[in-house]
């Protein structure tokens, strides 16, 4: 019964929305999706992309700094230099920090502004396609479909607009960058620390496809329990052992992206730490023949430890990428549909 009234409760919210809503201010704006994700994203925020690249490109060049500072620091410590010299570096260091971290608060807060842009733009065309078109749809399956894109499907498309150039442009930008200084430091370090990176060239695109497989399968999994349940409240369709089913596939996927995701992060985490392993024997092997300074050694791990985030963020970027484009195929031939039997009801009604 509680469950009952929930779905009553928010089913008269939606209906009342519809019939208070001011119509949004891109009423007379076409409603149609473009064809792919990135084509909505340079026709609504193509300007924006344009800034936020400039703030991503000066955040990855300021990322190398700190590792040189790191090393000049470490050596006139061990070489016993004036410790006022310490002290100024150390004072860059920070300055350089503090400009790194305040370039990046802007860039995510800007970035955020440009998605929750967009996630206004996708609620506004699917409320005035839905409330406010010729012939008001009262279809359960229809008000079905609105409720999950409105509320859900919607919300990662328009997160992903604000960083859909500018993250891979900074994840890339920091890996190339910080992989140059360690090729800079020692050629044969940066080798090896890239042999222990190619697996993960192998291991990661498999388990992505995984994960981005059960995640597209997931969201028709969950538009079709909506349909369900908003069927059922309108008393046209009976839920029951079909919605149990649903739930149960959806527990059953997300498990299994767990389980994917969660291995995938261990492995490159193994990755990781023998890289760090390898730079400890062969830079201390340099340390103890001369070859090699000691504040190298402790800049090269720096700069392995660098080299895992951006990597992890852009495997993460891509899965987003891809699932967010199946997600965006979803919303727009939803609101094709909807578009096409409003103008069918429309020509109904004038005939």
């Amino acid at each position: 019964m509680t469950g009952s009234r929930a779905e009553d409760a928010a089913i008269s919210a939606s209906s009342q929305l519809s019939e208070s809503s001011p119509s949004p201010p891109n009423a007379g704006v076409e409603i149609a999706l473009p064809s792919s994700v990135f084509r909505y994203i340079v026709a609504t925020s193509g300007f924006h992309q344009a800034m936020l690249v400039l703030l991503t490109v000066a955040v990855f060049l300021i990322e190398i700094v700190p590792l040189e500072l790191q090393r000049r620091i470490v050596n006139d410590l061990v070489k016993h230099r004036s410790y006022s010299f310490v002290l100024v570096l150390c004072a860059v260091y920070a300055g350089v920090v503090l400009v790194h971290g305040a370039t990046k608060l802007v860039l995510n807060v800007y970035r955020g502004w440009v998605g929750e842009r967009a996630i206004r733009d996708l609620r506004m065309r699917i409320r005035h396609l839905v409330g406010h078109g010729p012939d008001p749809v009262i279809d359960p399956e229809a008000q079905g479909i609105e409720v999950a894109m409105i509320v859900a499907e919607v919300e990662p498309i328009g997160g992903f607009v604000g960083s859909s150039i500018s993250e891979p442009l900074l994840q890339g930008g920091v890996l190339l960058s910080v992989l140059a200084y360690m090729i800079h430091l020692d050629p044969w370090m940066a080798l090896i620390a890239v042999a222990i990176f190619v697996p993960q060239l192998v291991f990661v695109p498999l388990m992505q496809k995984a994960i981005i497989d059960r995640t597209g399968a997931r969201v028709k999994v969950l538009r079709g329990l909506s349909i369900s349940i908003v069927g059922a409240a309108y008393d046209e369709v009976k839920s029951g052992r079909a919605d149990d089913a649903r739930i149960e596939r959806v527990f059953e996927l997300d498990m299994g992206i767990f389980r994917i995701k969660f291995t995938m992060n261990f492995l490159m985490n193994f990755c990781n730490h023998l890289q760090v392993i390898a730079a400890l024997l062969l830079g201390g092997w340099y340390v103890l023949n001369q070859e090699l300074e000691i504040g190298g050694v402790v800049a090269f791990i720096s700069g392995v430890g660098r080299l895992n985030d951006p990597w992890g963020d852009l495997v993460t970027y891509f899965r987003d990428l891809t699932v967010t484009d199946v997600k965006f195929r979803l919303v727009a031939g939803a609101i094709d549909r909807l578009a096409r039997d409003g103008a069918s009801g429309e020509t109904a009604e004038v005939s």
